[in-house]
């Protein structure tokens, strides 16, 4: 079983960068990883993906350009580096790992899932 636990949230200023680390354990081969987020009243959203070689990835309009995901599998952590923050990228983040995707947006693909990290952006 995939056990995942995000870290690296916070409270930053707007324009300014955070990285966030999601670390797998467990059998974390063949497994895509997404990263996605939800707003307190919203539904939760895709941000970024990545498939676990790496090759492929997959973003957010709203975060192209400002976000970048990546993998290090011999540390078996995905991270998202985020860039230009705006206060509405405050949410709480998670990590999620997915099989055999067919829709990267789709948060029910998905499992499992991690705890959440709160990102919160101040302008």
């Amino acid at each position: 079983q995939v056990q995942l636990v995000e870290s690296g949230g916070g409270l930053v200023q707007a324009g300014g960068s955070l990285r966030l680390s999601c670390a797998a354990s467990g059998r974390t081969s063949a497994y895509a990883m997404g990263w996605f987020r939800q707003a307190p009243g919203k539904e939760r959203e895709f941000v970024a993906g990545i498939s676990w070689s790496g090759v492929s990835t997959q973003y957010a309009d709203s975060v192209k350009g400002r976000f970048t995901i990546s993998s290090d599998n011999a540390k078996n952590t995905v991270y998202l580096q985020m860039r230009s923050l705006k206060p509405e990228d405050t949410a709480v983040y998670y990590c999620a790992a997915g099989r055999a995707l067919t829709r990267w947006a789709d948060p029910k693909e998905y499992d499992p899932w991690g705890q959440g990290t709160q990102v919160t952006v101040s302008s």
